[in-house]
């Protein structure tokens, strides 16, 4: 559908937001419409019903009509979306200069060679490298010699690999348990398998893969800021380097502690990278107590977040509290420093592993906010495999392009749903699990409350009139959502016990990978680090949901709205979404009902407009997974970040820089 098809139907939903009282709306509004570029191809978004106008509105005082929030989202990111894949780069001159004017400098030496594996693989993204020229920025203030020495010298650490690349072939090997091919990890291993095309055409150099999916390296603020002020020469010795900044990395024979053992935390090592005077930086103490218990101040904020006031509510991880409110990104760029508290709902802060306080380069799946690392693409979206790969047949070892289990959509179950194990953090400290993202939604979605929370739902058969409904929690729960936990991971540092974990949240046994294809909404979370089944997710034909505060190496290729449905730290809105999309059951129809003297019609068996809008995002996910989220597609990303990387690794950056010829 063009341009003009989609300037003409455009109506926005308009309603009142009261507090938990019931609305009833009709009538319509004609607004101007937005001009949109002659380029730009957005889908057929039928929001003619979406521009309302208060008839009745049934609260003390009077409101004032907001727009409906997702046909706005999802129209401005299909041009954002749309506006950057017509602004690719066609021929190297183009890149070239594109390059230099984003970044300021030169491409790397090899770029044409690069441009030309793109152009001859069918890659469509060509300048979007804005996230990982941000990663290696830090990395200039080195000199050649310092920069490979750490690339070297990190390799010292549990569960970092060095991939070695000499002469054009790459070599694997474990520094620290002097193992070599088969016996590293698999991220290092499926990070080989990418460079296999174009390893020859890459000067020697060696890269720190990161065995673990969380990130490893926090540098304190003061470092990056006044590098002169700190030791940047690390002949001194890696311990020497760690111990300097973290007094618990070396132990007392001069070995690295490879965990935190009770002294320190991410948290602590977090607050060192925020800058002097924010919020962060200002705390009287840290959450972590002595002991196995958290402090006073930390259990005051458990205490918090389970019942969150109003001024908790202005915290962006939680869109703005709720359940009307829906963020236009996924929280990837959420400021821990401005809002330390939130902290406590995010697994990383709490794993057991140290993260590195110097300026190492280290190469992970996924970045939270305030991590240095360099992100490379997963070893699980790169590979086939029966647990993380869309259609994959383990008979025949081919990846198919529709699943074997695959429902068609008119068939779909009309729940989001989820599965999956309670991984999630650490316990460093101890007594924050069920904070953490996982077990928040899932205990979200087991509730039996029947506390009221405020649905918006279409009228099913007035396309004018919209009603904002009190509906029960568990009614909410029983009709929009399957999800639960298949099994518990550390349980014994849940605060009422393993036993306490059963009884306040759903489990089941487990499900196979293909089971998810049965239902329209596909719910992705964060566990430990980033989720490994999104690609997954992406290549079916469900809608995908997602709520992360990772950044990954397609961040800047996806939009969301477009490909996926972005969702809040504290999942408020999810039942609006479902809501939005989805026209009410006969049975949650009957519910909505009893809230109001209003009647309401049966409910319509035809497809509505949300259902149509929900299947759209579904097929551009599905699409962009086939376009743009190939092998090759990684395989590109990983030959560009090893020529910046080269460039870092010599001794003359300016002879290292790509000169037209």
């Amino acid at each position: 559908m063009g341009d003009s098809s989609l300037a003409d139907q455009l109506r926005r939903f308009r309603i009142p937001l009261g507090v938990l009282t019931l609305f009833i709306f009709s009538g319509i509004l004609l607004k101007s419409q937005p001009h949109l570029q002659p380029n730009i191809q957005v889908p057929n978004i039928p929001v003619e019903k979406w521009t309302t106008q208060i008839k009745a509105l049934l609260t003390s005082s009077p409101a004032t009509p907001i727009e409906h929030p997702i046909p706005k989202l999802m129209l401005a990111a299909h041009r954002k979306y749309k506006g950057m894949m017509n602004r690719q780069s066609t021929t190297l001159e183009e890149a070239v200069k594109e390059y230099e004017r984003r970044y300021g400098r030169p491409p790397p030496r090899g770029f044409d060679e690069w441009f030309e594996f793109v152009k001859e693989n069918g890659c469509k993204i060509v300048d979007e490298y804005d996230g990982m020229v941000k990663d290696f920025e830090p990395f200039w203030q080195l000199e050649g010699v310092e920069f490979r020495r750490r690339a070297e010298q990190v390799g010292e650490l549990a569960s970092i690999d060095l991939v070695r690349i000499r002469n054009g072939n790459a070599k694997i090997v474990n520094v620290e348990r002097g193992n070599h091919g088969s016996e590293v990890s698999a991220r290092a291993q499926g990070f080989a398998q990418m460079v296999e095309k174009y390893q020859h055409k890459l000067p020697d150099m060696t890269l720190a893969i990161n065995a673990r999916s969380e990130g490893r390296v926090l540098v304190p603020w003061v470092h990056l800021e006044y590098p002169n002020s700190t030791n940047q020469d690390s002949s001194i010795g890696l311990a020497a380097m760690l111990g300097g900044a973290d007094a618990g990395a070396v132990d007392k024979d001069a070995h690295l502690v490879p965990d935190w053992r009770g002294i320190g935390s991410v948290w602590e090592a977090f607050r060192q990278t925020c800058p002097p005077g924010t919020e962060s930086r200002r705390l009287f103490h840290s959450v972590q107590g002595h002991g196995s218990r958290p402090s006073a101040f930390s259990r005051a904020q458990v205490q918090l977040e389970s019942n969150p006031t109003s001024e908790d509510n202005e915290d962006p991880y939680q869109g703005a509290g709720s359940d009307f409110s829906f963020v236009r990104v996924t929280q990837e760029g959420f400021d821990y420093c401005a809002h330390p508290s939130a902290h406590t709902r995010s697994g990383h802060f709490f794993s057991d592993w140290r993260t590195i306080p110097a300026l190492y380069p280290v190469l992970s799946p996924a970045k939270a906010p305030g991590f240095s690392d360099l992100v490379i693409p997963s070893h699980y979206y790169y590979a086939s495999t029966k647990r993380y790969t869309y259609g994959y047949d383990s008979i025949n070892t081919v990846v198919k392009d529709i699943d074997d289990m695959e429902h068609p959509w008119d068939r779909k179950v009309d729940k989001i749903f989820w599965r999956g194990a309670t991984t999630g953090g650490g316990s460093s400290p101890p007594g924050f699990m069920a904070q953490y993202q996982r077990h928040r939604f899932v205990r979200m979605a087991s509730s039996e409350s029947e506390h009221n929370r405020t649905v918006v739902y279409a009228h099913p058969s007035k396309p004018n009139e919209y009603f904002a409904h009190k509906v029960p929690h568990q009614e909410l729960n029983r009709h929009m959502i399957d999800a639960a936990f298949t099994k518990a991971v550390g349980c014994m540092h849940y605060p009422t016990g393993c036993a306490g974990m059963m009884k306040e949240m759903r489990f089941t046994e487990p499900v196979v990978l293909g089971e998810h294809w049965k239902y329209r909404y596909l719910l992705d979370l964060d566990g430990q680090s980033y989720s490994a089944r999104f690609f997954a997710f992406l290549a079916s034909q469900s809608a995908v949901i997602k709520a992360t505060v990772y950044r990954e190496f397609w961040s800047d290729w996806m939009v969301p709205w477009v490909h996926y449905i972005p969702l809040s730290g504290g999942y408020d809105e999810l039942y609006n979404i479902h809501a939005f999309f989805s026209p009410p059951s006969a049975n949650m129809s009957a519910i909505a009902k009893s809230d109001s003297s209003n009647s309401t019609d049966t409910v319509s068996k035809e497809p509505n407009e949300g259902d149509v809008l929900l299947k759209k995002i579904a097929q551009a996910g599905r699409t962009w997974k086939k376009t743009n989220g190939r092998r090759v597609d990684m395989e590109a990303y990983v030959y560009r970040l090893c020529l910046e990387y080269a460039r870092l690794w010599a001794d003359d950056r300016e002879e290292w820089s790509f000169k037209m010829p």
